[in-house]
């Protein structure tokens, strides 16, 4: 069977973003991300780096989905706002992490 990197790579950020927004940074575990995404843990060393560039990661693709889902208008902060605030609410994991 065919590796699909993408794909794993996909898996691992998902894994990831579970996992630190579940443990933080410091309590997270590669060991549990690489189960969590039925990949093989040293994938991460290789995709990522390390745990703190896995992070990374992870927080750009964070920065880079809620500036798509809510992008900013400077005609309406106080909109932009608001929207920004519910989709914190429905994405509490972004929350999460942002701390």
């Amino acid at each position: 069977m065919a590796r699909d990197a993408a794909d794993t790579r996909r898996r691992l950020l998902a894994a990831a973003t579970d996992e630190f927004a579940a443990r933080g940074i410091a309590g997270a575990r590669v060991d549990r991300i690489a189960t969590a995404a039925g990949a093989n843990k040293a994938l991460i060393y290789s995709y990522f780096g390390n745990k703190y560039q896995l992070f990374d990661a992870v927080f750009d693709a964070l920065v880079v989905r809620t500036a798509a889902d809510v992008p900013i208008d400077g005609d309406d902060l106080p909109g932009y706002a608001g929207r920004l605030f519910d989709l914190n609410h429905a994405r509490p994991q972004a929350l999460r992490l942002l701390l």
